[in-house]
């Protein structure tokens, strides 16, 4: 194949049908977390997803998190009965939508923070072993909020469900992100 030919061929596997100029920089679905740890901030041993399956930037994204005996989380949550705290599991939602929302192009490099938990409801218990499925739907979205739907399953029954809400603060220095430009004050 001549290199005029493979050059062809890598511009026009680099980017799929339906992606945007943006995703060309992405590598394909699933992502790790070395991708994952591109798009949010969080590193180990607070990041609570391994994988990320599907994405509709800023729109959905489906994620998974495999619990496993050895996380620090279990020495204490209960010792001879490890059982995944609740709070943990909504983290998990959280990271996963802020991968949904952070991955926009706009959004990338940015600091997405809680602002409420509404409608949760804890179903089932997760144990070391369970793969914890995390669905997550963006409802609303705006440059400074948004709001999404959240499902964690684990084989299909539902462990945890919430309504998440979030900011993405415009003083981006708020709880140790980046500042944005412009946003930096004398004092």
């Amino acid at each position: 194949m001549s290199d005029e030919a493979t050059e062809r061929l890598s511009e026009s596997t680099a980017i799929g049908v339906g992606e945007s100029q943006a995703d060309a920089h992405d590598p394909p679905l699933p992502w790790e977390a070395a991708q994952i740890m591109r798009i949010i901030p969080h590193r180990y041993p607070f990041l609570l997803i391994d994988r990320v399956l599907e994405l509709e930037e800023g729109k959905r994204v489906v994620a998974v998190k495999a619990v496993t005996a050895n996380e620090p989380q279990f020495t204490g949550h209960f010792p001879g009965r490890p059982i995944m705290p609740g709070v943990l599991m909504v983290e998990s939602m959280a990271q996963a939508g802020a991968v949904a929302v952070l991955s926009l192009p706009e959004n990338r490099g940015r600091l997405a923070l809680f602002a409420g938990i509404d409608d949760c409801r804890f179903r089932r218990t997760v144990l070391p072993g369970d793969t914890l499925r995390i669905e997550v739907t963006v409802e609303k979205l705006s440059r400074l909020f948004g709001k999404a739907r959240t499902v964690a399953s684990v084989d299909g029954e539902v462990a945890v469900e919430a309504t998440l809400s979030f900011i993405i603060p415009r003083d981006q220095s708020i709880g140790g992100g980046a500042a944005t430009p412009g946003s930096e004050t004398d004092g």
